[in-house]
């Protein structure tokens, strides 16, 4: 058994003991497939994880950047109780179309605020909205911003909110100090302003399973 082989048996144990989907689960994976969206999206494992993690932090509001399918957005938002809410930013209309479709037949539609377009353009006009700070915010989208989204989030939050930016170890790439790949370049920015900034304690950890060799970095808001 190879070692993506033995990850992936060791997800399918976990997901059917600890995170087991239902039907609206099992449709946003369907029609994210069908409507060839990348196959990106977090596991069953991880976004149980985000839900745990939403409802440790007792989250009434929360930010996503980066939408896709709506996989991600439904574990978050099932931790929302009824009059919560929760903002998700998407750039491909596509994808939001598919996004909103997987979330209304979750039930989740009057939790959640799709909204279309860059995030960088987005976020200043939430920023605009004064809304009140996010208790969580959860980073998934294009890896070259990752510095700038961790710099809004910490604008949309307050002291003992959480910053999760999904993706950093970029299999193992992570550490290639020299490296020229957007992704990884603007990871690392986003790794070393949380490891310097006064306001943020952050921590990473590397993890492999479905979706192979990779990890997330969690940061708390300090003040």
């Amino acid at each position: 058994m190879s070692d993506s082989q033995l990850w992936d048996a060791v997800d399918d144990y976990f997901t059917a003991h600890l995170s087991p989907d239902d039907e609206a689960l099992r449709a946003a994976v369907r029609d994210s497939e069908a409507a060839e969206l990348p196959s990106v999206a977090v596991t069953a494992p991880q976004g149980k994880f985000l839900h745990l993690l939403a409802l440790t932090q007792g989250a009434r509001t929360i930010l996503e950047i980066g939408t896709l399918g709506g996989y991600s957005t439904i574990w978050l938002a099932r931790a929302l109780p009824a009059d919560g809410r929760l903002v998700s930013l998407e750039y491909s209309p596509k994808h939001a179309e598919v996004a909103c479709r997987n979330i209304a037949r979750a039930g989740l539609e009057k939790v959640v605020d799709v909204r279309v377009g860059a995030a960088l353009d987005s976020l200043p006009q939430l920023a605009d909205e004064n809304p009140a700070p996010f208790d969580l915010v959860f980073i998934d989208a294009d890896k070259a911003n990752n510095a700038h989204y961790v710099e809004w989030a910490l604008r949309l939050t307050s002291a003992g909110s959480l910053i999760i930016v999904d993706n950093v170890v970029r299999g193992g790439r992570i550490a290639e100090a020299d490296s020229s790949a957007e992704d990884v370049r603007g990871t690392r920015a986003a790794v070393e302003l949380i490891g310097g900034h006064p306001r943020l304690s952050g921590t990473a950890i590397q993890t492999v399973g479905g979706k192979g060799y990779d990890g997330f970095l969690l940061a708390r808001v300090l003040a």
